[in-house]
């Protein structure tokens, strides 16, 4: 029968498509890898990657396989956090997926402190689009995510976290820099930079502008909240920037100042989802909390 580790070795390299990141991913050489997913193959009696591609593809069995493959691991990480949770710790290897829009400004902190309070935890910290990343919850590829709300798919557990508040941004050379009241109707037909469609960043930017009057800017579409605060600090629009992007050191708000616009608040919910009948349940309900309080430390 396969081993446990020739299954990962083998869906790393089906979700990577590439023998080296997948090597990487799992700490081992590629050429131990090679040799354990030909082992794979021969206990398997079957071919599972078309070596002859040019890319890395997998053979028609060798998706089947991969996608029976995640469901066996999905069933032995629930084995795992069952035993786990039976010694009142929590351990082993949390997959969490997270917007990059808030993953770098929000988990430092918390990742280190849990770490050194629960030292067989570790976090495999994916960053992702979140409509993408509900997918992954649903098929295991990943255990948790954290994300913008709502957040919506069958079978899973959706708890609020957080509402993190959002400012309006300037360049401090823009003409509504440094004026000490600001009324929403200052903001109609001002210009306002966002990232792709694909999150969920774009479409409150989008809400926001239809409620001031005011255009979005689809000629240039960030990458990152780091692009967008660098485009607005060289005086190319307005932007709506997160409060923890704002706090964080890897942020921050050094090309850019806030405008107190009157009479308007914008906010995001930040939410929490794992597969409901995950055997981890309880711990990623613990996990919640300790996020909600890291969050509320950050924002206080």
């Amino acid at each position: 029968m396969p081993t446990v580790r020739q299954l990962e070795y083998f869906l790393a390299v089906a979700e990577l498509r590439h023998f080296g990141r997948a090597a990487q991913s799992c700490n081992i050489s590629q050429p131990t890898l090679s040799h354990q997913l030909r082992a794979l193959e021969d206990r398997l009696g079957t071919t599972l990657i078309d070596r002859a591609s040019q890319n890395v593809e997998l053979t028609p069995v060798g998706r089947e396989i991969a996608e029976r493959a995640r469901r066996v691991l999905r069933e032995i990480r629930d084995i795992r956090a069952v035993a786990a949770r039976a010694r009142k710790q929590l351990s082993g290897i949390v997959r969490l997926g997270i917007t990059p829009t808030l993953g770098p400004y929000l988990l430092p902190a918390l990742i280190g402190a849990l770490n050194a309070e629960q030292s067989d935890l570790r976090f495999y910290i994916r960053e992702g689009i979140p409509a993408e990343q509900t997918r992954d919850l649903a098929s295991g590829r990943i255990d948790l995510m954290v994300g913008p709300g709502p957040v919506i798919g069958e079978d899973l557990e959706v708890v609020p976290l957080f509402d993190e508040p959002m400012s309006v941004v300037a360049s401090r050379s823009h003409h509504l820099a440094g004026l000490a009241h600001i009324d929403r109707s200052d903001l109609k037909g001002e210009r306002f930079l966002t990232l792709d469609p694909r999150h969920h960043y774009h479409q409150q930017v989008q809400r926001v502008c239809a409620e001031l009057g005011a255009e979005m800017l689809l000629d240039y579409e960030g990458t990152s909240l780091d692009s967008i605060h660098q485009m607005v600090g060289s005086g190319v629009g307005l932007a709506i920037l997160p409060e923890l992007y704002l706090r964080s050191e890897v942020g921050g708000d050094a090309l850019v100042v806030r405008l107190p616009v009157q009479n308007w608040r914008c906010e995001r919910a930040i939410v929490a989802a794992w597969r409901a009948k995950s055997a981890g349940a309880d711990d990623y309900r613990t996990l919640a909390q300790r996020i909600r309080d890291e969050a509320a430390e950050l924002l206080a």
